[in-house]
């Protein structure tokens, strides 16, 4: 009986695919170096540790590609400051015929312009101020009077917060609440010639919410509280203000509603600063967030001036304006924040 040799790589079917996978690989390899060969070496950046073709997120190691990270964008930091003085000493070098400074985008500056915006020498504007709510008292014809009080049970920050506020309003006291409502105490505050009254409310032993109330026919405000500090907890804050007349400084309230709230503001403090006691309070309006703030000012020379806040400070945000003093039931409110339908647009803004 005879035996024929049979090759095993040409007729078996795992042997012809282990063939043709080891060429395919070798074409790869050969057509790899030939482009090795051809193609010259890109020249690397000075200064920087990533090819420009590089991602980040092929680093597995998350320590690494952290370290990475900020190694990338500290040259990129490096890189914008070395701009930044090769422009400076053009302009130097141009003088007068230097082109304008570029002025940045903002939210501020890209705002949609609102219909409502007050011109201050508007006549109309000039016949409502004369005749609304706050004009005895900017006709010198009243002097503010301000009652300060919480909502019931209040914890020891909010009654802190309420005594620093009623140092920082000149003829401003401090009640307790002792659950009484608010329309009762509305006209005990009449009777006893309030100009304003002032109901500071928490949540969680935190002060969260703020109703202005304007005697004795209103407007009444409601906002909400944030970020509140209060006087031990500011970093190189002064010495506790005194007894003198505060300077009242407002800012960017632009539209109706922002020159009616800015007015109720002003109405808290008496017209006559005394100037002795350099201090400000400011209300600066920005996104519609309200920003308080409380300094003592010295004049050091000629062209320095020293800046000390006092404290405290808080943010405030508009929820709504009712008209007359305060009912929940049927008040008739004049403004109201939606925030569904007025915050579709962050280049939109109401004061």
């Amino acid at each position: 009986m005879d035996f024929v040799e049979v090759p095993v790589s040409e007729d078996l079917p795992s042997s012809k695919g282990k063939v043709k996978k080891q060429k395919k690989q070798k074409e790869i390899r050969e057509k790899a170096a030939e482009n090795v060969e051809t193609e010259p070496e890109p020249a690397e950046a000075p200064g920087c540790s990533l090819p420009p073709t590089f991602s980040l997120k092929e680093i597995k190691n998350k320590q690494r590609r952290h370290l990475m990270f900020m190694k990338l964008k500290q040259e990129k930091r490096q890189q914008k400051l070395q701009l930044r003085k090769k422009r400076k000493k053009e302009r130097e070098a141009l003088g007068d015929k230097a082109p304008p400074k570029e002025v940045p985008k903002t939210i501020e500056n890209q705002r949609i312009y609102d219909e409502t915006t007050v011109d201050p020498e508007d006549e109309e504007v000039a016949f409502d101020e004369g005749t609304d709510e706050f004009s005895a008292y900017f006709n010198k014809l009243i002097n503010p009077k301000v009652l300060i009080t919480t909502s019931d049970r209040p914890r020891g920050r909010t009654v802190r917060f309420c005594e620093q506020l009623a140092t920082v309003i000149p003829n401003a006291y401090v009640y307790y609440r002792r659950g009484l409502a608010l329309k009762r105490i509305i006209p005990q505050c009449i009777s006893r010639d309030f100009t304003y009254l002032i109901v500071i409310n928490e949540d969680r032993k935190v002060p969260n919410g703020m109703i202005l109330c304007h005697l004795p026919e209103g407007p009444t405000a409601h906002f909400k509280v944030s970020s509140v500090r209060l006087r031990k907890e500011m970093k190189r804050r002064g010495k506790d203000p005194t007894e003198h007349y505060p300077e009242v400084i407002l800012n960017n309230f632009t539209t109706r509603l922002g020159h009616s709230i800015g007015r109720m503001f002003a109405a808290l403090f008496p017209q006559d600063p005394q100037f002795v006691g350099r201090q400000v309070a400011t209300f600066h309006n920005q996104r519609d967030f309200i920003f308080f703030r409380f300094h003592r000012y010295i004049f050091k020379n000629e062209k320095k001036v020293g800046i000390q806040e006092l404290g405290p400070r808080f943010t405030l945000k508009l929820r709504s304006l009712q008209k007359g003093t305060f009912d929940s039931k049927f008040g008739e409110y004049e403004w109201v924040h939606k925030r569904h339908e007025m915050d579709t647009s962050r280049r939109k803004f109401h004061l």
